[in-house]
């Protein structure tokens, strides 16, 4: 193993070797993962509160930058091409370009940052951890609620902005979630693995 690998192990590359058959096992899973929870909803306009933001933090510290940005690309691409994997099991290019459509590119790029964090041994420590999956959940708010605007408020960035005021709270507890969850699963294995 080189020193490059080393240096930017997950908590996924403890439990399972690094290889194409795995890599492509858990974008599959990532993605089922995250389209489960689009399905675990409560309705409110114009975003229904989901379990999304919690599936891409702990999937981007799990997985690492490549395989979590790849699995929420691929969670993109197969409900933008018909599977019916966002919220409410909806799907196709109308959703991705729609007002939820900033969200869903946002989970690509907060997935890739949690995952960078990750590699950088921030998830096995729960206040960097939770740091992380905030600045994460600000990478999603920050491609969602310009696009939220233009389809939902008319272009309006101070509608929406207002609009997604009760969002934080619940997106802050799903990060304080995650930074419990992921630390303590890494205690966990590194227990088992000793």
């Amino acid at each position: 193993m080189s020193i490059a690998q080393t240096q930017n192990i997950t908590l996924i590359d403890k439990l399972v070797a690094r290889n194409l058959i795995n890599n492509i096992i858990l974008v599959v899973a990532g993605v089922a993962i995250t389209a489960l929870s689009a399905q675990a909803s409560i309705p409110a306009f114009p975003v229904p509160f989901t379990f999304q933001t919690l599936a891409v933090l702990v999937i981007g510290s799990t997985y690492g930058t490549a395989r979590a940005a790849i699995t929420m690309g691929a969670y993109a691409l197969v409900g933008a091409l018909g599977l019916p994997v966002f919220q409410g099991a909806s799907s196709g290019w109308n959703v991705l370009f729609g007002y939820t459509g900033g969200f869903i590119i946002g989970f690509i790029f907060a997935a890739a940052l949690a995952g960078r964090l990750a590699e950088l041994q921030w998830s096995s420590n729960a206040l960097k951890a939770l740091a992380g999956f905030v600045m994460s959940t600000v990478v999603i708010y920050g491609l969602g609620i310009p696009v939220l605007a233009m389809n939902a408020y008319g272009s309006d960035l101070l509608a929406a902005t207002n609009g997604m005021l009760p969002y934080l709270a619940w997106d802050f507890v799903k990060a304080v979630i995650a930074a419990g969850v992921i630390p303590g699963a890494w205690l966990l294995v590194n227990k088992l693995k000793k």
